[in-house]
């Protein structure tokens, strides 16, 4: 370990260590590099963007008995990346997270930096981010449509106060107002342009393969019944009462598209194609859940 001198040697050192280790990458990061420079930037508190000659300065011991703590922590227990260093990122963007939220890692980050393209086909005004959890969609969304009003709901309480801390972390609070509510149960009588949801969709067989780094995620913001719809039937049902005319939902529901897709062999659903990986979102207008609301009774 004398031999650990510098940030790079840091970087190289746990890149290595979690290539030998059976570590689950898929919080942000796909590649051991990608993780380390996480872990090890942010936990010295360094910008990932950091000019090049920082890498080769020279660590104090203090930060070295550190940065040992937190790479045992994610190789021997298994903790995400993200929930060690507080930090997350989406869209660009870094979140704050901790262990109350679900780790953003959504595809539906791809559609946001492509303004939603052949999805919608006017600027919305108002969007729903339902199931925000660390409410990093729907801030994302008020980024990229800096004109609209943003709402973001979670029925967990402990959820909205991380999504209330990126509000301010992000200067967001005119725009994005959070609410309390089981899907659309408190939220106030609105029409809004998109829907935008990552509700929980991980079915019961599911849950039970998970890799170590998910059970410190909150189960609440997981799992969804046997099937895994157990709230997207209730989305599908209840949408229409909150969409205008125009308006379209966007749903994530990952591996349990299949089983939704079987329910409902005749319901539209457009199923987007990513360019970057990522797979179980639709997008769904209105007018077509209105012509298909009896399957969703």
């Amino acid at each position: 370990m004398e031999n650990l001198r510098t940030v790079q040697d840091f970087i190289r050192w746990t890149a290595s260590q979690l290539n030998l280790s059976d570590v689950f990458l898929g919080h942000g990061t796909d590649n051991p590099i990608d993780e380390s420079k996480q872990l090890i930037l942010a936990t010295l508190g360094l910008s990932l963007f950091i000019p090049t000659e920082f890498y080769s300065a020279n660590l104090t011991n203090d930060e070295k008995n550190q940065l040992f703590d937190v790479i045992q922590k994610r190789i021997k227990d298994r903790v995400p990346t993200p929930y060690l260093t507080n930090q997350a990122w989406f869209c660009g963007h870094s979140f704050y997270v901790d262990e109350r939220v679900l780790i953003p890692r959504s595809p539906i980050g791809e559609l946001i930096n492509n303004h939603f393209e052949q999805i919608i086909f006017t600027e919305p005004k108002n969007i729903l981010d339902l199931c925000t959890g660390s409410g990093c969609i729907g801030i994302a969304c008020a980024y990229e449509f800096a004109d609209a009003q943003v709402d973001i709901t979670d029925i967990s309480l402990e959820a909205l106060d991380i999504a209330q801390t990126n509000i301010e972390m992000h200067e967001m609070d005119f725009q994005v107002t959070p609410i309390l509510s089981d899907l659309f149960n408190d939220v106030p009588v609105k029409q809004y342009d998109l829907i935008v949801t990552n509700p929980p969709y991980v079915d019961s067989e599911d849950m039970s393969d998970l890799p170590d780094e998910f059970l410190y995620e909150p189960k609440l913001a997981l799992e969804a019944g046997f099937d895994g719809l157990d709230l997207v039937k209730t989305i599908l049902r209840d949408a229409i009462d909150y969409l205008t005319p125009e308006g379209v939902l966007v749903c994530e529901v990952g591996n349990s598209w299949i089983s939704l897709q079987q329910q409902y062999p005749d319901v539209p659903f457009n199923w987007i194609e990513f360019k970057h990986g990522g797979l179980g979102v639709f997008a769904i207008t209105r007018e077509e859940l209105v012509q298909y609301h009896d399957c969703f009774k």
